[in-house]
């Protein structure tokens, strides 16, 4: 099997999309994280949602464990409105990391080694010009291998 067979559509924000916008798809979707595109569908980013928690968390809760426990537990239900005004540009990391992208005749195995190097739950399918023709994520991946 191949990606092009298991690629499915996915959503996608842009580089401004409002953050908390992102978030919101994240969790209505029950993602595992966003593709960021650009205008012409060309994946340019993908963030999984363990990293727009990163994004929201205050860096001291993150730093010292001990400190998020001292915030009242209603404050802390509050932690994604850190997100505030920021678009997803604002939000990437600084350093980019290799990008989980596979072509339409990836193998499982390459889909598989990718997600795996990448540390990514979600892997864009391109077409032959570069443009999203979908994504197959971690789950939709494990239950092919499984079923075997």
């Amino acid at each position: 099997m191949r990606a092009r067979d298991l690629a499915v559509e996915f959503p996608t924000v842009t580089l401004d999309s409002p953050a908390l916008d992102a978030a919101k798809l994240l969790a209505e979707q029950d993602l595992p994280g966003l593709i960021i595109v650009d205008d012409d569908r060309r994946p340019l980013s993908i963030l999984p949602g363990t990293q727009v928690l990163r994004l929201a968390v205050p860096p001291y809760c993150q730093d010292d464990p001990a400190l998020a426990r001292v915030v009242d537990e209603a404050h802390a239900d509050l932690f994604l409105r850190r997100l505030g005004d920021k678009t997803v540009r604002e939000c990437l990391p600084e350093q980019p990391r290799e990008l989980p992208v596979a072509d339409m005749k990836a193998t499982v195995l390459e889909l598989a080694a990718l997600m795996a190097r990448t540390r990514s739950p979600l892997t864009a399918v391109v077409d032959g010009e570069g443009r999203l023709a979908g994504a197959v994520t971690l789950q939709s991946l494990m239950d092919h291998v499984l079923e075997l």
